[in-house]
């Protein structure tokens, strides 16, 4: 109940600001297709902003791909890349994406030494329209390593730790999360990486536990500044939001969806 109350003053305080109201917020956009935490919402708002390009992802992280961040954008027509050490019967689900070539898999450990070789064998280019990633333990030193570049991405960041502090796990490439908040690192950190690879923080959903980053060219007067972690950082509440996201389950099967053109 503590922890409840004091989540419901962070809300207080940050929309007594003008923090969520704020017109260029990202909060107001949360949207549960196949996500987590209502990052599809986010994405589709940040790339109404700065519209779509090659229409490419990597997702970094995805299971089976029937809850994550880029099912919807494959629904939808775009192209894109899975990564991932255990893909369980996800070809199953998602075998016309993988035959018409829409969708690839890539099933390996990734590490901050493999994962540009692992892209390069696929014949992934320089650049795409938006990057996931989600490694739980080593995610901000394989982000770093990664020389791909992207003109969003959606990081995991571990919310418990402070927002004006720049900590991350140290490096193991066979390192895996124990269950406890030592994984990951702070949303500083990242902000820090972004910085170095030309990209502005923008945003984070409200669980606390996935950032949003755009090309710093492409993000000012489109987003809210200042660009920091200490501007948008959330607190680490899963279960407040996740018992909050309703309507109705996902689907199990994959699906196209229909893009009505404009005026029909």
């Amino acid at each position: 109940m503590l922890a409840k109350a004091l989540d419901d003053l962070h809300f207080a305080a940050a929309v007594s600001r003008g923090r969520y109201n704020h017109p260029l917020s990202l909060v107001p956009y949360h949207s549960h297709v196949y996500s987590q935490s209502g990052e599809d919402g986010i994405i589709a708002e940040i790339f109404r902003r700065i519209t779509p390009r090659d229409r490419l992802f990597i997702e970094i992280g995805t299971q089976n791909g029937l809850e994550n961040n880029t099912r919807l954008l494959l629904e939808q027509g775009w192209r894109g890349l899975w990564v991932d050490s255990n893909f369980g019967d996800a070809r199953d689900i998602f075998a016309e994406f993988i035959k018409a070539g829409q969708l690839f898999l890539i099933e390996a450990l990734v590490t901050a030494e493999n994962i540009n070789a692992l892209l390069d064998e696929r014949g992934v280019p320089p650049a795409v329209d938006f990057l996931s990633l989600d490694l739980d333990q080593n995610t901000s030193h394989v982000w770093r390593a990664l020389n791909r570049r992207s003109r969003a991405a959606c990081i995991e960041y571990n919310g418990t730790l402070p927002a004006s502090v720049a900590l991350e796990v140290p490096y193991d490439p066979q390192g895996a999360w124990d269950g406890t908040n030592w994984f990951g690192a702070s949303l500083k950190a990242l902000e820090h990486v972004a910085a170095a690879k030309g990209m502005s923080l923008v945003g984070c959903e409200l669980s606390g536990c996935n950032a949003f980053f755009v090309a710093t060219r492409e993000a000012r007067r489109r987003f809210q500044k200042p660009f920091t972690a200490e501007a948008h950082w959330e607190p680490a509440r899963y279960n407040y939001v996740h018992s909050r996201v309703g309507g109705h389950p996902p689907s199990q099967t994959a699906r196209r969806w229909a893009v009505p053109e404009p005026g029909s």
